[in-house]
């Protein structure tokens, strides 16, 4: 088991930990006021085309977006798991929680490729190869505009999350990753945990509430 890397701009572990935490709280800053202008646009233009947005909502695959839902929730689980693991020094534990959160971040790529796969077939698609359904109206293609653009943005920043968790896998794995000093695998975790609770957002904006709505 080696020893946690101290960089010699810090004055001690704690420091070093506090300030990675620091900058990554930084950057989800920045990434609520992307997000959030993307969904403040989507709500302004749903308010103003409320039923050609209701409309095409109700194509929307809410069955496969419950299921990423419930993958994601999953995930948050065993990666709050793996820190707990590696505050205890359970090096294996923490391997495979961060293997099972991995894998249900590359289940949900897996799951939203073929809900895209569904959505081209369904001729949904701005652009590319878009149809109007019967009774729908041309802003309807705004909705789905919206749709593969925030979806889209979302499963990037998922891909990177997992490439981040399977880098903290292959250090935890070599003992790089020890009970005094987990704020590596702690900073990787508030990421992952912004992620899921982006999607929590998506998932409300896009699926059930086309289908609540009169």
């Amino acid at each position: 088991m080696s020893s946690p890397r101290l960089e010699p701009q810090f004055a001690d572990l704690d420091h070093q930990g506090k300030t990675a935490e620091l900058g990554l709280w930084v950057f989800i800053a920045t990434e609520v006021l992307f997000f959030g202008a993307l969904l403040f646009a989507y709500w302004t233009m749903r308010s103003a085309y409320w039923d050609a947005f209701t409309l095409a909502a109700r194509d929307s695959k809410i069955a496969l977006g419950a299921i990423n839902q419930a993958l994601l929730i999953t995930s948050s689980l065993t990666m709050v798991l793996a820190i707990a693991f590696a505050k205890e020094g359970r090096r294996s534990a923490v391997v495979r929680a961060l293997g099972a959160t991995a894998l249900l971040g590359i289940l949900f790529l897996g799951v939203k490729g073929w809900e895209y796969w569904l959505d081209f077939a369904d001729h949904t698609v701005p652009v590319l190869d878009f149809v109007l359904k019967p009774g729908a109206t041309p802003p309807a293609e705004m909705f789905w505009f919206f749709y593969f653009a925030a979806t889209g943005l979302h499963a990037v920043h998922l891909a990177i999350g997992i490439a981040l968790v399977l880098m903290m896998a292959v250090r935890a794995q070599r003992g790089r990753i020890v009970p005094a000093y987990t704020a590596p695998l702690e900073v990787v975790g508030l990421y992952w945990s912004f992620v899921d609770v982006v999607w929590f957002f998506l998932f409300a904006a896009i699926y059930p509430i086309g289908r609540a709505a009169s």
